[in-house]
């Protein structure tokens, strides 16, 4: 199958980069400045859609099918065509970064693409800036989300 796959480590306890997995405030902060969904009781829950809109770019719901204090994980029901029907999933590890400072591992995987492509390219490198986005976020408590992220190539 078809996949994008990360490494990264942020300065922080699990619970914090869980938050910012999970919450409204947390995933506009880092991905897309729009978030919609329910979020019960402050977060997002298993069976729950969240909306992220990108503009007039693309629009996309993700369906929670996991969230555990060390695992998110969503498939995409609505978006780009090659994104449907894809999973979105977030695996988090303790860790010790080299010079000591107790941190949490994601292995971030977006797989089960249908295609391929130069698209795939994209997201691959998107994924990226957004997941350093994500470690800016919790770490330092400003993330570069979308419309304000970093713009990498023709397709944004």
């Amino acid at each position: 199958m078809n996949g994008i796959y990360h490494k990264i480590g942020i300065r922080a306890g699990a619970p914090d980069v869980i938050k910012a997995l999970t919450t409204k405030t947390g995933l506009a902060g880092w991905w897309t400045k729009e978030v919609g969904g329910t979020f019960p009781s402050g977060v997002s829950t298993a069976g729950e859609s969240i909306h992220f809109g990108f503009g007039h770019k693309a629009n996309m719901e993700m369906k929670v099918q996991e969230l555990a204090p060390e695992r998110v994980l969503w498939e995409c029901t609505a978006g780009p065509e090659d994104w449907v029907g894809s999973h979105i999933d977030f695996k988090l590890n303790a860790s010790t970064a080299p010079d000591g400072a107790a941190m949490t591992i994601i292995h971030f995987r977006h797989q089960d693409w249908k295609n391929e492509s130069d698209f795939t390219a994209h997201c691959s490198m998107k994924w990226a800036t957004f997941l350093l986005s994500l470690r800016n976020l919790v770490e330092v408590g400003q993330g570069q989300p979308a419309p304000d992220d970093i713009k990498i190539d023709d397709m944004n």
